[in-house]
């Protein structure tokens, strides 16, 4: 359906719809929008957009909607208020085979009912205040006398948002009760009540597109609801926002993500009621950062949808993601925000509000606004050609710019060119975030911490580390880490300086590190990257030494980087040199929080006359040895993730050809197999000419790499068993053949190259080291233009 031409049906008449409708208008897949009613903005909106007046979101109109959809060939609705999703319309639309974007009534009640998400907050242990629900006044009554801490009063169902008292005495309290339970101030909205501890912090709204499974979170908005500056006065509907609010910090967003966003959305979907549309999370971030959930909406907020509407990119088509989250696939559209954009709105009322208010009045929207400045209809009316007031939050101007200052600024331009009787808005929109800055601006000096680096946290790792450094000591060098350089003494180590050549290879472990950070696994990588360095220094003949480290990171965490350089010295043990020293460098800006990158630099010695590879010596005849890799090791990786990307599996799915049921994450983050002890021995007697290892390349590009140009060398891949995970990523990747012979080491890690008489003893040796060695291949005459290593029987791998 994503290549037609679509109708949309939206329903509702705010801010809010007029938003979503401005955005979906700029669509070049949408042919019409229809409104239900709509309102004095969305009337004059675009030549796509047509207002329906006679028809609205209440139940008494639902048959009538059904059928207008039907007769206009709508492809796709959107409810905007809450209350029709509470009354079940998903259902009226679905039933006759028109896509919805929003819950079903089921799923609805994450809104619709108080009492409902605390108790499914409370089962899926997602943070939030403690709380009890009553039916009963008088068990309410008690609780409230009980309690010792400060409490709100919630009416369970929908009172279009006011249903929520903060009294600030217990005399209040009871008062409140009453009003609530026994006067039915609320209506029928209070037979049940929600008692819950106040919390104390900033607010965050969280809106989340979501198809059940798959969500893309729009930009932190933080909104304003007193009536007056300095968040004084009468609770409102809204009276501006911006976003990205400051406060929400890639650290913030990354636990909110993991303790409330995904729990809530896997656990609607296990509960049997899979939420479709926009999850809106009310959070309280707590002054230690600590977010807890205060509310659920099951729809866009208002006035947070005017202001992050705008921060999408040219390249989301929003009318496709909507269609896409009504068929289950969101997964299948891009969702992209402005990079470094912020968005202000600033909401103009009618004078009087939120009491009583005059309706009627002709508004004038002066134009043309200002760039990147947007006027959005709320409570208005199109009345004899003209757009007059027609209810307490009127109109509202939101604009976006690179900085929040400019964003505020440029929206109260907006203002400025809208007028009507009695306006009134408020003057100090965003002025938390301005407050943060000015309080972190008035500090007595700005200190390194503030710019985001911890040389504190950096000497604690140092001391979490030591104790596992020191264990990869050894003759020459003490590794006791914590000085200016590493010292290594060579003839403590047993050469003879005059006959001794010193090598060094430098290198990284590639992108292999972001799945490592994906799945939380930090040691493994540690040992891939001393295995990429000293496996480089053996096929020269060396004995590895010393190796340093490099770990560069936007904010320490201190136990991932412990758990990395645990995992190098593990290598370096496995390696039998001495990790030396190393750089944990805190880069804030050029790493996100919770990425890095490292990189490895190893020192190795070897006599003169055994360097390797002896290519005077090497003819044909002369024997490949295989050895036997544990896996992809660290090369191939961008192509091992672009596979995942476009499959159906994750990194957390169990992999379909691991036999102890691991996840492909686990599976492809096994590392890099060392090869040093087990070829220091064939070395040091003379029985190797050459050695290969296999990284990116493959076995046709690194075996050559050993070899004279006069020289080929032939694989025969019917002589060993290639792993399953290589037949499983070229299979589901369709990868060419000639691809992944030069992407993957396809089960052979490290080539020996042998004259024909030594076979034996460097079969044997290996044996004796626990490790197998394979016959593969051997070398040939190379005739001009043929390539240097020929790969025999891959057909049929996959």
């Amino acid at each position: 359906m994503s290549s037609k031409q679509l109708n949309i049906l939206v329903i509702g008449n705010g801010g809010r719809e007029h938003a979503i409708v401005w955005r979906l208008a700029q669509s070049a897949s949408v042919s019409k929008i229809y409104v239900a009613p709509g309102n004095g903005g969305t009337a004059t909106d675009s030549n796509k957009v047509v207002n329906v007046p006679e028809l609205s979101g209440s139940p008494k109109d639902f048959e009538a909607l059904q059928k207008f959809a039907v007769d206009k060939e709508i492809n796709l609705v959107v409810p905007g208020p809450e209350q029709p999703l509470v009354d079940g319309i998903t259902t009226v639309f679905t039933k006759v085979g028109i896509p919805v974007f929003g819950p079903s009534a089921a799923a609805a009640l994450m809104e619709g009912s108080k009492a409902h998400s605390k108790i499914f907050m409370d089962k899926h242990n997602i943070p939030t205040a403690r709380f009890q629900n009553f039916t009963n006044v008088e068990d309410a009554k008690k609780h409230i006398e009980s309690v010792d801490y400060k409490i709100v009063l919630k009416a369970d169902g929908i009172a279009a948002g006011k249903g929520v008292l903060i009294p600030e005495t217990k005399e209040e309290a009871l008062k409140g009760l009453n009003e609530i339970m026994v006067d039915k101030n609320f209506g029928s909205a209070g037979d049940e009540i929600v008692i819950e501890e106040f919390l104390e912090g900033d607010e965050l709204s969280i809106l989340t597109i979501t198809d059940g499974y798959t969500f893309f979170n729009l930009p932190a908005a933080q909104d304003h609801k007193r009536i007056s500056d300095g968040d004084q006065g009468l609770n409102t509907g809204g009276m501006g926002a911006y976003a990205p609010a400051p406060i929400a910090t890639p650290a913030v967003l990354k636990k909110i993500d993991e303790l409330i966003i995904k729990p809530t959305i896997d656990g609607m979907r296990k509960d049997g009621t899979p939420m479709n549309g926009v999850l809106f999370t009310g959070i309280m971030l707590s002054h230690d950062k600590e977010p807890k959930v205060l509310e659920y909406n099951v729809r866009f907020g208002d006035p947070e949808t005017q202001t992050v509407l705008p921060l999408l990119s040219e390249e989301t088509d929003l009318a496709q993601v909507f269609l896409a989250c009504a068929e289950h696939r969101l997964d299948s559209v891009t969702i992209e925000t402005k990079p470094n954009m912020f968005s202000t709105t600033v909401v103009m009322a009618a004078g009087g509000y939120p009491e009583a208010y005059k309706k009627g009045d002709e508004i004038t929207v002066k134009t043309p606004l200002p760039a990147d400045t947007f006027v959005f209809h709320a409570g208005t009316a199109d009345k004899d050609n003209k757009v007059v007031t027609a209810g307490g939050r009127v109109i509202a101007a939101t604009a976006i710019a690179p900085t929040l200052r400019e964003s505020v600024d440029k929206a109260y331009v907006g203002v400025e060119h809208v007028s009507f009787q009695g306006k009134y808005n408020r003057k100090d929109i965003a002025h938390r975030a301005f407050r943060d800055a000015a309080a972190s601006s008035t500090k007595a000096g700005v200190t390194y911490a503030d710019a985001g680096v911890s040389v504190d946290n950096g000497n604690l790792l140092v001391d979490v580390i030591k104790a596992k450094v020191k264990s990869t000591a050894r003759p020459g060098a003490d590794s006791d880490i914590g000085g200016f350089g590493g010292l290594f003494d060579l003839k403590a180590a047993g050469y003879n300086t005059d006959e001794t050549l010193l090598v060094a290879a430098t290198d990284g472990v590639g992108t292999k590190l972001r799945i490592a950070q994906i799945m939380n696994i930090h040691d493994t990588v540690g040992i891939d990257l001393v295995a990429m360095n000293v496996n480089d220094l053996v096929v020269q003949g060396a004995e590895p030494l010393i190796f340093l480290d490099y770990f560069a990171t936007g904010k320490l965490d201190i136990e991932v980087a412990a758990k990395f350089v645990s995992g190098v010295a593990d290598g370096c043990i496995q390696a039998g040199c001495a990790l030396v020293g190393g750089e944990t460098s805190e880069m804030p800006g050029m790493y996100d929080e919770g990425h890095y990158d490292t990189n490895g630099t190893a020192v190795g010695a070897v006599s003169k006359n055994k360097i390797l590879p002896k290519i005077e010596s090497m003819k044909a005849g002369n024997v490949l040895i295989g050895v036997t890799s544990d896996g992809i090791h660290s090369n191939g990786f961008s192509l091992v993730r672009r596979i995942i990307e476009i499959s159906e599996y994750e990194y957390t799915s169990v992999a379909p050809w691991s036999k102890e049921g691991k996840t492909i994450g686990e599976e492809v983050l096994v590392p890099t197999k060392i090869y040093v002890k087990q070829l220091l021995k064939s070395i040091n007697e003379g029985l190797l000419l050459g050695l290969a290892h296999i990284t990116g390349g493959g076995l046709v590009e690194n075996i050559p790499r050993a070899l004279p140009k006069t020289l080929q060398a032939k694989v025969d891949m019917n002589k060993w068993e290639v792993p399953e995970i290589f037949k499983w990523f070229g299979s589901q990747g369709n990868v060419p053949y000639d691809d992944i012979l030069k992407t993957f080491n396809l089960g052979i890690g490290m080539v020996l190259i042998v004259e024909e008489q030594n076979t034996d003893k460097v079969l044997a040796n290996l044996k004796a080291a626990g490790e197998t060695g394979i016959v593969i291949g051997s070398l040939v005459e190379r005739k001009e233009g043929d390539h240097g290593c020929v790969v025999d029987n891959i057909d049929g791998l996959y």
